[in-house]
């Protein structure tokens, strides 16, 4: 066997000796030497473990149970000795492909990293898969050694109870974990990718003295995860479930947020602003731009979600069918109308600087949108201009944003379509324009069920259903609450799941309440106003997340200049389609309309960041769209206080809050 080493060695330096000095040969003989010898020892150990395993098959004094397990436990061993050889021997693959690569060919040699990358994450699962079982088997030992000192001396009734409450918590154990890494890591498009575990400041410094395991044992997995793309992850379901847990992330996040929130807004009330700004300027200062103290920005945000559906709820409750009736023509008709200019403007533009047809299809329908939630606050409080025969501009108003809410979904959807348009290909570019079809048609059908459901819930279930939660609700209004925010989530699960839009669910549900009567509307405002007040603050906190003033600061005059040429040509086209389809007689109200059209909808902020992933759009043009949106959201209040000062009598003018 020595002679047969010796041999190997002499064969592999004679293969690979450079023309250098001995030292080299030396070192590559002795290392061929020690690989050879590792080799022969595996197979030596290899007949052992056989050998134990017939070994434990044949001894009649272990159970069943006990011999599957030894079994088992010799099989763990043998797989890691065959993953160990098998990595070694891919290493000398993958050094053979680099050598008879050639150096200068990048695309070459990232093929051999992403297969050496591929090889190490197959290798973690099952590294990870063997530490389980091996775990597992560790855990079973210490089990047999209590069971057996337990048979050698006698248990009190105290013991035998823990004994018993153990054997459960197992049990509970077994039954409620989910095993979810290993059912997920064998699906199609899952990867594995390395982390970096990143615990907390404090947590660190108090468990600087504890060895590995204890710190292990004590952490409630809170930490932060940050993968090689920078993302950032936190805890969203524990192992153990029987363990409370808190996402202190998150909470300091809402603290923050509203502390500061509060005299941000105060000083614009001060100076006349609406507190809004304030609320902005918090996220700004607290996001990634200002002091990066915000560390759930995901978790904000979505929270801030939830203050965009009670707002269109409470907009739908001052929206009664009656003037739902009045105004959806023209609604329907102006959303698309004002779509369609934008995006025939977009693709003027586009051919006259030679962009991209996708690009400006994408980019004048994302402008194209309006903020509802920030009109609404607008709208809140005052008077309304409803005189019989006339339109007033609320209505007209809210129900073209609704409208556009729609849109927003169906453009959503079609998204794929301009990623396909976006690849060249003609085929799929045919085939996803017929797709576009079916969906518009799709959509007319999932209006055509919602305006259905609406009919039958009017009909026969608001009413009773109202009536026994003010019954149940007299002197709790918790009842109450928890009833209407039912009834929000249920309309926009509904509208959700016919694939139309979240907030056209929440609108419609104010809208069916609304038809119950004045009182109804004024008690339900009562209950849900302080949550949409609160969780409005939320919303336009997160929208200051992504604001980012130096950006602003540095290309200052393009986006001063791009921001003014959209308002207008915004504020132009809206004017020129409601002289269009409005009536003559209402014709008065079409330039308070347009100034609350003028502004580009916080809703760009998520379908630029899909189509930049998708990579419809550049990350320049990213960040183009998303300083204009920003910065028209902030120039929308002075144009709305401006026209309405002039075209509206004072009796009949709504306030900015």
């Amino acid at each position: 066997a020595a002679l047969q080493k010796d041999q190997v060695a002499r064969h592999a330096v004679k293969l690979h000796r450079p023309k250098a000095a001995t030292h080299s040969r030396s070192w590559a003989a002795n290392n061929c030497k020690l690989l050879v010898g590792l080799l022969h020892r595996k197979s030596v150990v290899a007949k052992k473990l056989g050998a134990a395993v017939t070994a434990v098959e044949q001894d009649v004094n272990l159970s069943e149970a006990e011999k599957q397990f030894q079994v088992h436990t010799l099989e763990v061993f043998q797989k890691e000795l065959n993953e160990s050889e098998h990595l070694v021997l891919q290493a000398v693959q993958s050094l053979q492909r680099a050598l008879q690569g050639d150096y200068r060919d990048v695309v070459n040699i990232k093929e051999s990293s992403r297969q050496r990358l591929e090889a190490l994450r197959e290798a973690a699962i099952k590294e990870e898969q063997e530490y389980v079982e091996l775990v597992a088997a560790e855990k079973h030992q210490q089990e047999a050694l209590k069971i057996a000192l337990a048979q050698n001396k006698s248990l009190s009734i105290l013991d035998e109870i823990l004994e018993d409450v153990r054997k459960a918590a197992d049990r509970l154990e077994e039954e409620i974990e989910e095993h979810a890494f290993d059912n997920n890591k064998q699906m199609k498009g899952v990867n594995v990718e390395a982390v970096l575990r990143v615990e907390d400041e404090e947590k660190g410094g108090k468990m600087k003295n504890k060895s590995r395991k204890v710190e292990v044992e004590d952490d409630l997995g809170l930490s932060m995860l940050i993968d090689s793309q920078n993302n950032q992850y936190v805890l969203t379901k524990p192992r153990d479930s029987t363990m409370p847990r808190a996402d202190h992330h998150f909470i300091k996040d809402l603290v923050s947020v509203v502390m500061l929130s509060l005299p941000c807004g105060w000083i614009c009330t001060l100076v006349g602003l609406p507190p809004m700004f304030g609320y902005i300027i918090c996220g700004v200062l607290l996001g990634p731009s200002g002091l990066n103290s915000i560390k759930s920005i995901v978790q904000v945000e979505t929270l801030g979600e939830l203050g965009v559906f009670f707002t269109l709820f409470v907009v739908g409750l001052e929206f009664s069918p009656e003037r739902l009736r009045k105004v959806w023509k023209i609604s329907v008709q102006g959303s698309c109308y004002l779509s369609l200019l934008m995006v025939g403007a977009g693709l003027l533009w586009g051919q006259f600087l030679h962009i991209r047809h996708t690009q400006t299809v994408f980019i004048s329908t994302c402008l194209s949108l309006s903020s509802t939630p920030l009109v609404s606050r607008f709208l809140a409080g005052g008077s309304r201009l409803d005189r019989e025969g006339d339109l007033d501009y609320s209505s007209v108003l809210l129900g073209m944003l609704v409208m556009q809410d729609v849109q927003l979904g169906l453009f959503i959807a079609v998204m794929p379509t301009l990623i396909q348009a976006q690849s060249g290909d003609l085929d799929s570019f045919l085939f996803g324009s017929l797709r576009v079809l079916k969906l518009l048609a799709q959509v007319l059908v999932s209006l055509a069920v919602v305006l259905l459901l609406c009919l039958v819930l009017r009909s026969f279930l608001i009413g009773p259903f109202y009536k026994k939660l003010h019954t149940e609700s007299k002197g709790n209004k918790e009842i109450l609450v928890l009833g209407m925010a039912a009834f929000v989530f249920f309309m926009l699960t509904i509208t959700e799941l016919l694939d139309v839009s979240m907030e056209l669910g929440c609108f419609v549900a104010g809208a069916l309440l609304s038809s119950q009567g004045h009182m109804v509307t004024t008690e339900v405002m009562g209950v849900i106003e302080p949550i949409r007040d609160f969780l409005a603050i939320i919303f336009f906190a997160s929208i200051g997340l992504h604001v980012f003033p130096t950006f602003v600061l540095y290309e200052l005059t393009i986006l001063v200049v791009l921001t003014l040429t959209l308002v207008i040509m915004k504020f132009l086209m809206a004017v020129l389609v409601l002289s269009t389809i409005l009536p003559p007689s209402s014709r008065q109200i079409r330039w308070v309309v347009s100034a609350g059209l003028a502004q580009v909808s916080e809703f760009s902020f998520v379908l630029s960041s899909r189509a930049r992933r998708a990579g419809i759009i550049s990350r320049e043009v990213y960040l183009l769209v998303l300083s204009v949106t920003t910065l028209s959201l902030l120039l929308a209040p002075l144009l709305w206080r401006v026209t309405t000062h002039r075209c509206v009598p004072r009796t009949e003018r709504k306030t900015v809050t």
